[in-house]
């Protein structure tokens, strides 16, 4: 069905509309929501969180077509929220045990990258995962965090600058 008349729907009070909506982008919404809260149980939290916001705010949306960069935007202002609320650092060294035979190679480069990632100032490290782990655009970015596209780029090339100088300190 088509979105702009799903967010009709909603706006008339329509809960299944709103949770077709949400349930035909829910693998990206906890893509997003995980990226931040890194364990499962604070990024269903925070799509809650999220769901009950969008019921009680989606009046306030004008274009009906931006619902989805809209929505993932209050995801990622939730999630900031909670972290903020709970003054937890996102740990970025929880790892899945694999066999040592299947996988080591690139766990261990995860492990290293993730290190050196982590050295980062958040700003930077928040477009790179958006860029390179959700394989967001640039445009997307910048509307969800709010900031211009130059600005997206520019933090995304600095920030891969200074992880790269960061990694080949390493070597």
């Amino acid at each position: 069905m088509d979105i702009e008349i799903l967010v009709k729907k909603s706006k008339q009070g329509d809960k299944e509309a709103l949770i077709q909506l949400i349930m035909a982008e829910k693998t990206d919404f906890y893509k997003l929501a995980y990226l931040y809260m890194k364990n499962e149980e604070d990024a269903l939290d925070a799509l809650q969180d999220t769901i009950i916001i969008l019921y009680e705010n989606i009046n306030k949306l004008r274009n009906h077509g931006a619902f989805y960069s809209w929505s993932k935007t209050i995801l990622v202002n939730r999630c900031k929220k909670l972290l903020r609320e709970k003054k937890k650092i996102v740990s970025l060294t929880s790892v899945k045990e694999e066999p040592y035979e299947e996988g080591f190679d690139r766990k261990n480069e995860q492990i290293i990258l993730e290190k050196h990632l982590s050295y980062l100032k958040e700003k930077y490290q928040e477009v790179i995962k958006l860029r390179y782990f959700l394989d967001l655009d640039n445009e997307t970015i910048s509307k969800m965090l709010n900031i211009p596209v130059g600005t997206v780029k520019s933090r995304i090339f600095n920030g891969i600058k200074k992880l790269k100088e960061s990694l080949r300190g390493e070597e």
